[in-house]
């Protein structure tokens, strides 16, 4: 009986992920396959939920839904702040990013949406959130984790 993707269980996928336009944002083509821990968070938790009870060598085609991958978007996320807030960059176009801090400490990653004069627009939504995404799954390998892996919440 082979072994069913399921909690503390690492599996190795290929993917290739599109929006609904068919555009592809994202795949593992031409590198090795991703590898994760279930049940861990390391990935959205649609695409996990999908995979639970998946085999070596299933294949599966899967739409999630925002709210089950990078989250509706925040409008509360989007800001516009002073350019000091940029010390020590010259030039800030729209569509560059940066690492911030949240007021609980945590790294997030910005974009800058537009620039008009002393104040520059900000989005700290994550690039995909709102964005129904579409994966087309292929399961390369299923293991079990090691106790190490089980401990520290990733893949070693």
């Amino acid at each position: 009986m082979s072994l069913l993707i399921g909690n503390n269980v690492v599996a190795s996928i290929h993917y290739t992920l599109t929006n609904n336009s068919g555009e592809v944002l994202d795949s593992s083509e031409g590198a090795e396959p991703l590898a994760y821990l279930h049940g861990a968070g390391n990935i959205i938790p649609g695409l996990e939920n999908a995979l639970v009870g998946k085999a070596t060598g299933a294949s599966l085609q899967v739409t999630i839904a925002p709210e089950d991958a990078y989250g509706e978007v925040q409008p509360e996320l989007v800001q516009v702040v002073p350019r000091e807030a940029f010390q020590g960059v010259d030039e800030i176009e729209p569509g560059m990013a940066f690492e911030a801090q949240d007021p609980q400490g945590q790294a997030r990653r910005i974009i800058v949406k537009s620039v008009a004069d002393d104040e520059i627009t900000i989005d700290a939504n994550h690039p995909l959130a709102g964005v129904e995404l579409n994966f087309d799954v292929q399961v390369v390998d299923v293991r079990d984790a090691s106790e190490e892996e089980v401990a520290h919440g990733h893949v070693h």
